[in-house]
């Protein structure tokens, strides 16, 4: 009998549908592992960090991430309890409880010399870049608001250009969850006036900010209820305010005063974790002094400890000097553009939304 010829079965040919499902699936499982990838990379790097030889890394990893708004949680991950509060005690603030004296402020050269000079500085740390703009006459400086309150704030550029000024950078405490920006924390005080007087619920609430004799203050609201507060701002004569948080935990590092009378503050390790920041101090001879810097990977930067907050305004003169709100929200305008943007992705020019700012009227 003769054998039948066996022949090889043809393959069917592939719809196109099929062709790009198959693609599609190749690409998302090429995707999937490059993803799982990148996240056990990450682990074993933030475990290293935190177990690692090097002490001075794992505490600026932890004092770092404890001072954000949403990844604190990530330290509890790798550190136990015992460990992060032991890590935030080797990099504390001591207690600072000298209040400025004005009488070491003189602001008669400013106001004779007409001067209408602003001065931008660049400076450059281990793990920051930072602006400085340097204002003559402390007069000029002025708080801008977005009062009435309401659900959504203003872009920092906004509030420049709404109070006819040339520059500033964001201001106090707030309320900064989705970005909306409409509700101040604490107090605020423009032109003599006081738009928002609120201290409950904070502890180590700090006023910051100008007096009718154009000296930056510095001065601590604690225990304080809001009759008392409305005494003080009147007492004090107080024109251009708001309020930033001294307080310290395995939560939080809020912290307020940096330099007092010439004295700086002193500290533990770097003070702090670092981050973007805002500062704002004050020369003897009334100039004052408008700092951001960057972080949060921004320029490949983590961002600037207390120490260097400390250090900076200690090279440029500054008799008094104070933190203010950072993270997201620290942001410089200057001349129609932004020197120092918010480091989310999205506002990569432009500033998170805000409700107070320090501006520089024109001239």
């Amino acid at each position: 009998m003769q054998e039948g010829v066996r022949r090889r079965p043809t393959k069917k040919k592939k719809s196109p549908a099929q062709i790009i499902l198959g693609f599609i699936g190749k690409t998302l499982a090429t995707i999937g592992v490059t993803i799982l990838a990148i996240f056990l990379t990450l682990v074993i790097m933030i475990f290293l960090i935190c177990h690692g030889p090097s002490e001075k890394a794992t505490e600026l990893f932890t004092t770092t991430f404890l001072e954000t708004g949403q990844m604190k949680f990530i330290v509890s991950i790798f550190l136990s309890n015992e460990r992060i509060q032991q890590i935030v005690n080797n990099n504390s603030m001591s207690e600072m409880t000298a209040e400025v004296n004005t009488d070491l402020i003189d602001t008669t050269a400013a106001k004779d010399s007409n001067s209408n000079d602003i001065e931008l500085v660049q400076i450059s740390g281990n793990t920051f870049q930072a602006k400085m703009l340097i204002i003559k006459d402390p007069s000029r400086v002025k708080l801008s608001t977005t009062y009435p309150w309401g659900e959504y704030g203003k872009e920092l550029h906004e509030l420049v250009n709404n109070s006819n000024a040339i520059a500033g950078i964001n201001g106090g405490l707030y309320v900064s969850d989705s970005n909306k920006g409409g509700r101040p924390l604490g107090l605020v005080v423009c032109e003599g006036k006081i738009q928002y007087n609120n201290p409950t619920g904070y502890a180590g609430l700090h006023l910051i900010g100008f007096d009718e004799s154009n000296i930056l203050r510095i001065i601590s609201l604690e225990g304080m209820n809001a009759s008392q507060i409305e005494k003080l701002v009147k007492d004090e004569k107080i024109r251009d305010a708001v309020v930033f948080q001294e307080e310290s935990s395995d939560k939080n590092n809020h912290f307020v005063k940096l330099v007092v009378n010439g004295e700086a503050r002193q500290m533990n390790g770097s003070g702090s974790g670092a981050n973007p920041r805002t500062v704002i101090g004050q020369r003897k001879d009334g100039a004052v002094l408008l700092l951001v810097t960057d972080g949060r990977g921004a320029s490949g930067h983590l961002g600037a400890t207390a120490s260097d907050l400390i250090d900076i305004m200690l090279e440029y003169g500054a008799v008094n000097a104070a933190n203010l709100d950072g993270g997201s929200s620290s942001s410089m305008y200057y001349n129609d553009k932004y020197e120092m943007t918010s480091v989310t992705l999205y506002y990569s020019n432009s500033s998170w939304k805000l409700p107070t700012a320090f501006v520089v009227e024109k001239r």
